[in-house]
């Protein structure tokens, strides 16, 4: 027998057993639904996520005070650091000058931007900035201008609008040379940025951007601010990195031996804490879906080997007519593939349908994990030929005279 008809008389045994072939699928549907399914809902997550935190430009990265994501009770940790000041970034800035270019920003949220009767909800961020800012943290211009230096340098009320609060206030109006208010002060709108992606449905473009000396004359001198540096190229980005520490532990005082009292943040970092996040649920996903498999392949063993025993006559018969041992041992084991794969293939169907479904709640793109879907299907076949090789080896070595004598 050629492999197309040991496959042929594999699956028309399958189908002639037909509740017990269910019941044995089931056990690997469910093993590999349950790392499917949340493997599904991690790369939705993970997509999103990573296409929304492009925050910062290519061959850029950040100094603040705080990290950029921080678990549960870490916060007493960095609350007593000393606050980056805006002095601070001027004295760095003469320090580092071997690099495209830098910038520092500080923000507030909870302000309502108004213009005549129209305002915007009690949620959009009024952020200051200094001239590099615009191209280290991707606010590209879409209509009007950036500041100038004069503008950073004479406090000037003017302002930049993100996209979100010109559809929200002005409508169909052109907003540049209109004047707006946040907290009582008066802003003349110079520009309007270009609209980024949504992150999980919410806007990214919530924000009014006006000078950080404007910022720093209405809010206060003392407060936190962040610094973006961009490297001159990709190549020397890591000795940028590390020339940025050196020069930042000289300002801040840190004695040598001691850690960083500031954190260093990149698109990349902010993306790798993520990973290790969910690198816990993806071994426990793991370790819950092999316990599935190997309790299914006991079942499929079992199944097989109640089928070897109801099958014995045939056996005697095949062999009887020439059948060799191989190809009785092909046979069965293609058997316990074969069921293991139809399982399989259930549970990625299920598994990326009802994750998909479950991340649209999120509001998270659609994805298919094909990476895992091979892994799952690399599975299914291992637990097939390591669970079926023992009733195949039974059935492979059954004597055809006693075989053709059973009842």
């Amino acid at each position: 027998m050629n492999f197309n008809q040991i496959f042929f008389v594999s699956f028309e045994s399958l189908k002639t057993n037909k509740l017990r072939t269910f019941l044995t699928i089931l056990g690997v549907v469910v093993g590999i639904f349950s790392i499917i399914v949340i493997m599904t809902i991690i790369t939705m997550l993970q997509s999103t996520i990573e296409e929304g935190m492009q925050f910062l430009s290519k061959n850029t990265f950040e100094i603040r005070k705080f990290p950029a994501i921080m678990t549960h009770g870490t916060w007493e940790k960095y609350r007593n650091r000393k606050d980056i000041t805006l002095d601070d970034f001027y004295r760095f800035q003469q320090m580092m000058t071997d690099v495209e270019v830098m910038g520092a920003y500080e923000a507030q949220g909870g302000k309502i931007v108004k213009f005549g009767s129209r305002e915007t909800n009690p949620n959009s961020a009024i952020v200051g900035v200094t001239q590099g800012v615009y191209k280290t943290l991707n606010l590209d211009i879409e209509d009007g201008r950036e500041f100038r230096d004069y503008d950073i340098d004479y406090s000037n009320h003017v302002c930049v609008l993100g996209n979100y609060i010109v559809d929200k206030i002005f409508y169909n109006i052109d907003p540049v040379g209109k004047e707006v208010r946040v907290d009582g002060k008066p802003y003349t709108v110079i520009g309007v940025l270009k609209k980024k992606p949504a992150l999980f449905g919410e806007t990214q473009d919530n924000y009014i951007v006006i000078p950080i000396t404007t910022y720093q004359s209405i809010y206060g001198r003392k407060s936190d601010v962040d610094i973006t540096i961009m490297s001159k190229s990709k190549d020397n980005y890591e000795a940028t990195i590390q020339a940025a520490i050196g020069h930042m532990r000289t300002i801040r005082k840190v004695l040598p031996g001691q850690e960083n009292d500031f954190e260093i943040f990149s698109n990349e970092s902010v993306i790798n804490q993520i990973n290790d996040i969910t690198y816990g649920v993806k071994i426990g996903a793991m370790i819950v879906s092999i316990i599935a498999l190997i309790a299914a392949g006991v079942g499929i063993m079992n199944i097989m080997l109640v089928s070897v025993t109801e099958r014995t006559r045939e056996i005697g018969i095949r062999k009887a007519v020439g059948a060799r041992k191989r190809n009785i041992l092909m046979q069965f084991i293609i058997e316990s593939v074969v069921l293991s794969l139809i399982g399989g293939l259930l549970g990625i169907i299920l598994g990326v349908g009802i994750g998909n479904f479950a991340g649209s709640f999120l509001n998270a793109a659609t994805v298919i994990p094909y990476d895992w879907v091979a892994i799952g299907l690399s599975l299914c076949v291992i637990v097939g030929v390591i669970f079926g090789t023992y009733p195949a080896y039974k059935a492979a070595n059954l004597d055809p005279i006693e075989a053709l004598r059973y009842e």
